[in-house]
């Protein structure tokens, strides 16, 4: 691995990019929001798993592609801003349902962890930045093989922004918790998560990067 000064400065370097307020933060926070608190660490699990195929990618140079080829980053760009548009406009749509409660959380819970994995895998923002920032950390010279620093390097990457999601979660549930004094409540608070991620989607299909 790197030396002790490289490493310091990795996980000062992971935890700025974590904490940042960005586009995962809010993920998850609408997820919480319009769902509940169980869904939202469900997404949060959900962008972590989806978040080991960007590393394993970045670790076999398979990430590289998206730089070479700019047609299949456009693809795969409009895909997962398309998917995060339409699981905003679901969310909007079924703020009325009158589902078992209980059910209908744990369809929710179950929802949000698969379609996290999904707009992970379906973020090729994600797969640029494991592949510009880890290899500034791996040594080449080192004892490991390069890939396995990319993997060790990329699995605490993923743990540290999934412990900013979960803090997220607990933080947005609370206020969500605080602010319910009634099913209109509810509905305004699962239609904000869902016009959130409507806004995420447009903002990744507009991007020219």
């Amino acid at each position: 691995m790197a030396s002790p000064d490289v490493l310091i400065a990795f996980v000062v370097a992971m935890a700025v990019f974590a904490y940042m307020p960005g586009p995962g933060i809010l993920y998850t926070a609408a997820q919480t929001m319009a769902r509940g608190r169980n869904a939202g660490y469900m997404a949060a699990l959900g962008l972590h798993i989806g978040g080991y195929f960007h590393v394993i990618a970045a670790a076999l140079g398979l990430s590289a592609a998206l730089t070479y080829v700019p047609t299949v980053y456009l693809a795969i760009k409009l895909a997962g801003a398309l998917y995060l548009i339409w699981l905003g406009i679901v969310l909007i749509r079924q703020r009325n349902r009158a589902d078992n409660a209980q059910l209908a959380k744990i369809k929710s819970a179950r929802k949000a962890f698969v379609e996290s994995i999904v707009v992970e895998v379906f973020n090729p923002k994600a797969a640029l930045f494991f592949l510009a920032f880890l290899p500034q950390f791996a040594d080449p010279a080192g004892a490991w093989p390069v890939w396995l620093q990319l993997m060790v390097l990329g699995a605490a990457t993923m743990v540290a922004f999934t412990s900013a999601d979960i803090v997220t979660v607990f933080a947005a549930s609370a206020i969500a918790a605080r602010a319910k004094a009634g099913s209109w409540v509810q509905r305004a608070l699962t239609c904000l998560g869902g016009s959130i991620l409507i806004g995420l989607g447009s903002k990744l299909a507009l991007e020219n990067s």
